[in-house]
């Protein structure tokens, strides 16, 4: 079946990631019956108030055939102000309304004495395995994925991953991290990414047999970057980037229909949002050494990719529409093969 491991140069985080990166917490809810398969993934940045102290933040759309919110002011303010939630394309309204409750109960002062709240939802379409339309997303599920919140956390079919298909395998929720020195200090990158794109003969990983060579690219991608590295909402926009090269190596050429969407958001400065002096001071890495930052970033972005694949189950959903595993894939295409040489002895 060959080596489903992913091979890098770099240094990995502790738990290989994006909670590697002090602070972050990431939550699930997924539902799956029958027709049924989908779910929410929240990302939340830090353990205290985001909005009273935002983060900077940035986004790069790489292909806009995606419906995702809040990507307007995160590009012009250069701030990330509340948590970052993932699930179906049709529910993106229904989690962002569950967003804003979660972020008044905890802030009075928005829409009163100071101004409203920018939320962040990305999507993929899981119309395939999943009834999109039926709009099983409620913002209770929301409340759960943020109240479960933790460091530890699934990777695969799971949360807004339970229906998404990648490279014509399971796809899903995968991440990585991994560690630069600077200034002889350590620092940490994490990736987490929602997969739902690439046809199947273009994976580059693995020979995946295609039954029928697909043609169109209908998928998406949503891909989220953390780092406590000082980084500059510009210098964040400058790595989002360059997420298509880990796009790439895996064999992706972003069609017409797919969503791929980078989101960025450094923890080592904080932002208050009432001023209590009117000038900031602020560390940001020096431009020369954030190649550092490119090449790990890609790294690890490409290595959550693959492992959204590594740890997918096969699923059954809607209409009976099936999704089988990259192991499940392998180990048939093995049998076939071993069948195949033993009638020709």
């Amino acid at each position: 079946m060959g080596t489903l491991l992913y091979k890098t140069n770099l240094m990995r985080g502790k738990r290989n990631l994006i909670t590697d990166v002090p602070g972050i917490k990431v939550g699930h809810v997924t539902l799956s019956n029958h027709a049924i398969q989908t779910g929410v993934t929240i990302v939340l940045p830090r353990t205290d108030n985001i909005f009273q102290n935002k983060y900077a933040g940035a986004s790069q759309v790489i292909n806009g055939f995606g419906k995702s919110t809040g990507l307007v002011q995160i590009d012009e303010l250069g701030t990330l102000e509340s948590p970052i939630a993932l699930t179906n394309t049709l529910s993106v309204g229904t989690v962002a309304q569950a967003l804003v409750k979660l972020m008044l109960k905890d802030n009075e002062d928005i829409g009163t004495t100071t101004g409203t709240i920018n939320v962040i939802v990305g999507e993929c379409n899981d119309g395939h395995l999943n009834d999109i339309r039926g709009c099983h997303i409620k913002e209770e599920h929301v409340f759960e994925a943020f109240e479960h919140a933790k460091e530890d956390f699934e990777e695969g079919a799971v949360g807004a991953g339970r229906g998404m298909t990648c490279f014509g395998a399971k796809g899903g929720i995968g991440s990585s991290s991994r560690i630069i020195t600077l200034d002889e200090k350590e620092y940490h990158i994490g990736s987490l990414v929602l997969t739902n794109f690439g046809l199947k003969q273009d994976f580059t990983y693995h020979d995946l047999k295609a039954e029928e060579m697909e043609t169109v690219e209908k998928g998406s991608i949503m891909m989220i970057l953390a780092t406590d590295v000082p980084l500059d909402a510009r210098q964040l926009k400058r790595v989002c980037r360059r997420m298509p090269i880990s796009l790439g190596r895996l064999g992706s050429y972003m069609g017409n229909g797919s969503g791929d969407i980078a989101i960025a958001f450094s923890t080592a400065n904080t932002f208050p949002h009432y001023a209590k002096e009117e000038i900031m001071n602020v560390k940001t890495l020096h431009e020369s050494k954030i190649d550092k930052v490119f090449r790990a970033a890609i790294d690890a972005c490409e290595e959550a990719i693959f492992s959204s694949l590594v740890h997918g189950e096969s699923v059954i959903g809607r209409d009976g529409h099936t999704t089988l595993s990259l192991k499940e894939i392998l180990a048939n295409q093995e049998k076939d093969t071993g069948e195949n040489k033993d009638e020709n002895k």
